[in-house]
């Protein structure tokens, strides 16, 4: 019997995904829960298991297509044993469409989301608008308009009336070229603005999104003709790349980036890995990488200063009450910043053993959508690299990112006498909008402090 291979909704804001790889070729034997393709979304990367074991019949959507979810991807032909036409594994935890467009939005992110709004005193008056444009729009006939929660806050923060915007997806849906082209005035898809309504954010300028606009970004910025000369050669950008220019030109346009370096002594957390990195590992079972130290400062800080944890929604400051450290990790293809949720209920070893876990799956595609989002603050390390140090680019929704140098024996004077100590080069990049510099070298100082002056034990 034929058993349908589906595209799998990968989180309920997600409706859709690309075909980035085909690990199998028609024609080829495959076992149940045996990789068969690889998918990317806004979200993740990842690996997607056969349904049924039997023979890959049929491959009907080809490498770098995007199709949207329940698109019937591949046919597997079985003897009828174990057979189902159900979704692959990743699939089945997916919020059914309908339910999930009632949703609210996630913010625009990089490889990461906006954590969900810990509302401050001073709203609790009056809902975020955020809340309050979350519903369906409903067109004049009454019918709800289908799009997704990105859809909804674009035409939001543009002012564009959805019930105007034609929908070219399944069922009509209003997808995202769709709404992008309407924003852009192009085409048949251009839809009259909302009368009546609030003019859009000046702090929010419009969003790039999906790779046409990318595409469009740079070729704003650099005429054609002044790239192709001499002799090229042309390579497409991967659906990860492509997001990744997307969120850190949004980034850039919407944060006003500043910028703190500091110097941090680490001779002390230096000592204590040395002497300790062999029994942690036959401890624990997990490696002691020099991260954790800093995780755990990050996150006195954060709870001595949280507004450097916080988001921006116009003119409302959102203050997280938890935590959710993303932490970057360099993957082959790209870049991608997994959450440790609540990492300030967690101590050394949990974010030690959190944080192997989550780069080891994001280095084997197995991440989940959930597990790149909300976070609200973000470390990223180009020391582990050589560089001595880095300015990052802020990861959004976020107002602040942390950026590690390399560790490195350096001439210091102490006590008025040269000596040799393991010293790091810290910088904080944050949004000028919310963050002053009073409270970001505060904040640096209260890492700076917690590092040079290592209490807490590993074990």
């Amino acid at each position: 019997m034929a058993v349908d291979v589906i595209m799998p909704q990968m989180g309920e804001s997600i409706f859709e995904g690309t075909i980035t790889k085909w690990l199998k070729k028609a024609g080829d034997k495959i076992e149940r829960d045996e990789p068969l393709f690889e998918i990317s979304t806004d979200k993740v990367d990842a690996e997607i298991p056969s349904p049924s074991a039997g023979v890959l019949k049929e491959i009907k959507v080809n490498e770098g297509q995007t199709v949207p979810i329940q698109t019937v991807v591949a046919i597997i032909e079985t003897d009828g044993a174990g057979a189902q036409s159900a979704a692959p594994a990743p699939a089945k935890a997916a919020v059914p469409a309908a339910a999930s467009a009632a949703k609210s939005a996630p913010p625009a992110n990089v490889p990461a989301s906006g954590a969900p709004a810990a509302k401050t005193e001073a709203a609790k008056s009056a809902p975020p608008a955020e809340t309050v444009q979350q519903k369906p729009a409903v067109s004049a006939s009454g019918e709800k308009v289908r799009s997704s929660p990105l859809v909804r806050r674009i035409a939001r923060e543009h002012d564009v009336d959805l019930t105007q915007v034609p929908g070219s997806g399944a069922g009509g849906r209003v997808s995202k070229s769709d709404i992008l082209a309407a924003v852009e005035g192009g085409g048949s898809s251009a839809a009259a603005p909302r009368t009546g309504s609030a003019p859009a954010r000046a702090s929010a300028p419009p969003p790039v999104s999906g790779g046409a606009s990318a595409s469009a970004v740079l070729e704003n910025a650099v005429p054609r003709e002044k790239m192709y000369f001499g002799h090229y050669e042309v390579q497409p950008m991967s659906v990860m790349r492509q997001r990744i220019a997307e969120h850190m030109v949004l980034s850039k346009r919407v944060s006003p980036h500043v910028y703190s370096v500091d110097e941090v002594n680490v001779s002390g957390i230096a000592a204590i890995r040395a002497k300790m990195k062999n029994k942690f590992e036959e401890t624990t079972g997990t490696k002691l990488t020099f991260m954790p130290f800093f995780v755990r400062a990050a996150v006195e800080g954060l709870r001595t200063f949280p507004t450097v944890n916080s988001s921006v929604d116009g003119t409302n400051i959102v203050l997280h009450k938890e935590c959710n450290i993303g932490v970057a990790v360099a993957l082959d293809w790209g870049l991608i910043v997994p959450v440790i949720k609540n990492a300030e209920e967690k101590n050394f070893l949990g974010i030690a053993r959190a944080m192997n876990d989550l780069a080891e799956r994001a280095r084997a595609k197995k991440l989940k959508p959930e597990e790149v989002a909300d976070g609200t603050f973000a470390i990223t390390n180009p020391g582990v690299f050589g560089g001595l140090f880095g300015l990052p680019v802020i990861n959004q929704p976020n107002v602040a990112i942390l950026g590690l140098g390399t560790i490195e024996k350096r001439p210091v004077v102490i006590d008025d006498a040269i000596a040799i100590r393991s010293m790091v080069y810290l910088t904080l990049s944050y949004d000028h909008r919310v963050v002053d510099g009073a409270v970001a070298h505060q904040f640096m100082g209260k890492i700076k402090h917690t590092l040079e002056n290592w209490t807490e034990d590993i074990l």
